[in-house]
């Protein structure tokens, strides 16, 4: 193997820098003592009045201020943040000018009630909004500005402009794995040879009362509201649905060798990608795993390593009784017998499902868990489910030592992201 390269000739991908936001706090320091302190983020629902919803609580981030308040200006407030953390760690480039392309995971755009309410009054109407009278109503300039806020590229153009990024900013929305997608094409894109940095980011502020009704009416959320941060209990017997949750990452993406060669401090390495869809149904996994067992395979084989060589996996662990099943399938069967010793847990017990954002604040802490050397744990696992024979770190967070860890993002209608993290090149 050429030096600075992976086995297949590909230039090795390392991170050296990170950021991260959650209903936890501010950065890095304070999320992870936090999260291996097994502390929840988990809340009653302030920002709105909840009277009538089956689901009053979140994982909001009420501390990071956003005006007007929805979920594209609170996005990119924490992006920017989380972003801020990672390219300052990196020292990479000149203020203003970071030296490599951007990808990042938004939450699908569309004008918010508020928004919409205001618009409706402006068309001047008592009765049912016509077309044309939305189009009246849109025409001064206090819409304008609305308009250009709720564009699916807004906020890439403006993190890509505040950090100066290259190139056109990609945005995506792959559902529950975004923000792991927007780390593999940042890894692909140094691989293919087309930059030698990239900035990826996965960013979610959408706690809203439309966000909370819909995903009640999929029967997704968990409705056990009291008390709230008892509510996330993945591959528990008793799990009822996910929390939602709010929240944002950003990892800086290096080729190895120009990390080297800059003297930059090496956090690890992005060593495996997989990615396989399912069109099984818009918002149900396959229940056979199929997809995610393939994406687990390919993660695992991109890396150039064998299933015995993970040592944790960061669960995607959502808490609803479809999911973990699936995952604990999916995992047994790629890791045969050996999975009952392996640790897998889940973040979201504690933060909560940061959804387009979940990916990417994950990643943040696989990596941390092989820096620190701790395990954080899943919280609330009073009940276990004999059907889901895992080693979940119930409660405490675990001393290990940690090499590799194999991630996992399954989203919403069969997108489904793993990636590897290693503490070296192999």
């Amino acid at each position: 193997m050429a030096p600075h390269r992976d086995k297949l000739g590909r230039p090795l991908v390392a991170v050296t820098g990170m950021g991260v936001v959650t209903s936890l706090g501010q950065g890095k320091a304070d999320n992870w003592a936090a999260i291996t302190a097994g502390r929840s983020g988990i809340h009653r629902i302030e920002r709105f009045a909840t009277d009538g919803l089956r689901t009053t609580i979140a994982g909001t981030v009420d501390f990071v201020p956003a005006e007007p308040f929805c979920a594209p200006t609170l996005s990119e407030r924490m992006a920017t943040l989380a972003a801020e953390e990672a390219v300052g760690q990196a020292a990479i480039g000149s203020a203003g000018d970071f030296p490599g392309a951007l990808f990042i995971a938004v939450p699908p755009v569309e004008m918010e009630w508020p928004q919409r309410e205001a618009l409706a009054a402006a068309a001047g109407t008592d009765g049912d909004v016509t077309y044309a009278e939305l189009l009246r109503g849109a025409g001064s300039g206090r819409f304008k500005a609305w308009h250009e806020l709720f564009l699916f590229g807004t906020v890439a153009d403006h993190i890509a402009e505040r950090f100066g990024t290259k190139g056109s900013p990609i945005s995506l929305s792959t559902a529950c794995s975004s923000g792991a997608t927007a780390i593999q094409l940042g890894v692909e894109a140094i691989r293919r040879g087309e930059m030698r940095a990239a900035l990826a980011i996965g960013t979610d502020g959408s706690v809203n009362p439309e966000s909370l009704i819909r995903f009640s009416l999929l029967s997704a959320l968990s409705t056990q509201n009291d008390p709230p941060e008892g509510a996330a209990k993945p591959f528990s017997k008793n799990r009822d649905g996910f929390v939602m949750g709010e929240g944002a990452a950003a990892l800086v993406l290096e080729d190895y060798e120009h990390a080297l060669a800059r003297g930059a401090t090496i956090l690890g390495f992005v060593l495996g990608c997989g990615e396989k869809g399912d069109g099984f149904h818009r918002t149900r996994s396959s229940p056979d795993g199929a997809p995610a067992i393939a994406a687990i395979r390919e993660a695992i084989a991109d890396a150039g390593l064998t299933p015995d060589d993970i040592d944790y996996i960061n669960a995607h662990g959502t808490s609803t009784p479809e999911n973990d099943k699936m995952e604990s399938l999916s995992c047994a069967a790629v890791m045969g017998e050996r999975m009952a010793s392996v640790p897998i847990s889940s973040n979201k017990s504690m933060i909560g499902h940061t959804l387009t954002a979940a990916g990417a604040v994950e990643a943040v802490f696989s990596l941390l868990t092989i820096a620190e050397g701790r395990i954080p744990p899943t919280i609330n696992y009073n009940v276990p489910d004999p059907a889901i024979t895992l080693d979940v770190v119930p409660n405490k967070a675990r001393d290990a030592r940690v090499g590799r860890v194999l991630s996992n993002s399954f989203g919403f209608g069969g997108q489904n992201t793993c990636l590897v993290f290693t503490a070296e090149p192999v």
